[in-house]
């Protein structure tokens, strides 16, 4: 059981899952960085790449978006997919064409937004695929009878095109809160949906290209629609004015949500209370302090996420086997949670502290696979290595936690760490030897920070005078205090 937390402001919101006490999940919407996934857009073909089989459209944004041949949707006769080649790219799209596309993958670091044209509109229960005719039921729904039972419900529902309409009725994939919906609401669901479709179809027709022509919901709403589950035992929201509106909302598309729906009206911070500001910082520091004394080490990089388990200052149990034992099992409890908390994506190795018996790395597997199997996010774990590592993966849906909230240091320039003022005094000496073969000025001033400065000042000023007298002019030292400790200039005067 869990209760949900949403933080709103007008500039973002946060939205905190609370389970025994700690911070679950953590997710952040900021109004001027609202993600993109499931926005549909009128875009215009910019290039046809044929030799990577995709397309840039252009919708508006500052990057174009990538759309692979694979992506677009295409009229098919049964059994026509399987027995011919795929049609090119080039003979589908064309530059300057407009289409009607759909994000399905935000723009992360220096890769633009990937799109589809087979759109797709999320409704409470139901998945809406307006060029499609099939009734699809989530793999989560019990049995094949029950799936069965459903896909007629449905077939009876969705009915045939309206008189006049030119196309068919479309399709739906039931989700897996659909299973004990009704007629009724599932009917609300198809009436809502295909009234979407509608306005859509409608602007697409009326707005130039690079126009959005639908958003998907805001965060608040989507905990509403996605969040919220059986388990979920109460939804504080700490504005009365997002309350009384999502409240609307719920009462309209997801009623069962909607009654869980409390107006925070404490003194205290709605995040205070379970202390969620520290866990957020927290969870940007490399170092998870465990329990037991032990603790993780978590880097970040391009390619992949390390996580280095270490037993600290465990040394609890009666032999070395059990303490180590211990500390993987716990360390697999709280890696689950990190990669939740923190949304870490991609390749992740995990490091745990060897273990000599083949029962305790099954164990340490077993319980790191039960932990992630809460995960909304689809992970694979590929088992132990040859050198004792875990490969895993885990898909990435969204900027990890540390991505959307901070930027690389301005000094360090991301490395962690920076030149010592000895190293960057050597520098500039080096580079001082060097001017002077190549000018003849009266005077060299060095401007660098204050650490610079005085350590040329105090332990390198023999070496400065020395110096000074090889190339036969003065050296004067001007501190900057707005410079960081690597950077410098010599002035020639």
């Amino acid at each position: 059981m869990h209760d949900i937390l949403i933080n709103w402001a007008p500039q973002e919101t946060r939205v905190a899952i609370i389970e025994n006490g700690a911070v679950q999940e953590l997710h952040i919407e900021r109004t001027l960085e609202r993600g993109l996934v499931g926005n549909i857009y009128l875009g215009k073909v910019a290039r046809v790449l044929p030799g990577m089989q995709s397309a840039f459209i252009d919708i508006g944004l500052e990057r174009a978006a990538f759309l692979h041949v694979a992506d677009l949707h295409t009229a098919h006769a049964p059994g026509a997919r399987d027995s011919h080649p795929p049609t090119p790219i080039e003979k589908l799209v064309f530059e300057g064409q407009t289409l009607t596309v759909q994000v399905v993958k935000d723009p992360i670091g220096t890769k633009g937004a990937r799109l589809t044209t087979q759109i797709s509109i999320a409704g409470r229960m139901l998945v809406f695929l307006p060029q499609d005719n099939h009734i699809g039921i989530s793999q989560k729904i019990g049995s094949v009878e029950t799936r069965e039972q459903l896909r007629q419900r449905m077939i009876a529902l969705v009915g045939k095109p309206e008189a006049g309409s030119k196309e068919g009725p479309g399709g739906f994939i039931l989700r897996t809160n659909a299973e004990e919906a009704s007629d009724v609401e599932l009917s609300e669901d198809i009436a809502y949906l295909r009234k979407t479709w509608a306005q859509i179809r409608q602007r697409a027709v009326s707005r130039p290209a690079g126009t959005l022509l639908h958003q998907d919901l805001s965060l608040a709403e989507r905990v509403l629609r996605d969040l919220a589950t059986e388990q979920t035992l109460a939804i504080r929201i700490d504005s009365r004015l997002q309350y009384e509106q999502l409240k609307a909302f719920g009462m309209a598309y997801t009623p069962a949500s909607a009654a869980k729906l409390e107006h925070y009206r404490g003194e205290r911070p709605i995040f205070d209370l379970f202390n969620v500001e520290e866990e957020i910082a927290r969870a940007l520091g490399r170092r998870v302090d465990l329990k037991s004394g032990g603790y993780l080490i978590i880097d970040q990089t391009e390619a992949l996420t390390t996580i280095d388990v270490n037993t600290g200052g465990f040394v609890g149990a009666r032999n070395f086997d059990e303490t180590i034992f211990k500390t993987n099992l716990e360390a697999a409890l709280a890696i689950a949670r990190q990669l939740r908390l923190r949304n870490l994506g991609g390749i992740i190795i995990i490091d745990f502290i060897d273990m000599a018996r083949e029962e305790h790395q099954q164990a340490v597997l077993a319980e790191l696979r039960k932990q992630l199997s809460r995960d909304r996010t689809k992970t694979t774990v590929s088992g132990f290595t040859q050198l004792g590592l875990v490969e895993m993966t885990r898909k990435r849906t969204r900027e990890s936690l540390a991505h959307v909230l901070c930027q690389p240091c301005p000094t360090c320039e991301g490395r962690g760490q920076v030149k010592t003022a000895r190293s960057v005094c050597y520098d500039i000496l080096r580079e001082i030897l060097r001017e002077a073969r190549q000018f003849d000025p009266k005077e060299f001033r060095v401007v660098a920070s204050a650490a610079v400065v005085e350590m040329l000042l105090d332990e390198e000023s023999q070496h400065l005078a020395d110096l000074s007298a090889f190339v036969g002019k003065p050296i004067s030292l001007s501190a900057e205090p707005t410079m960081n400790p690597e950077q410098y200039d010599i002035v020639l005067l």
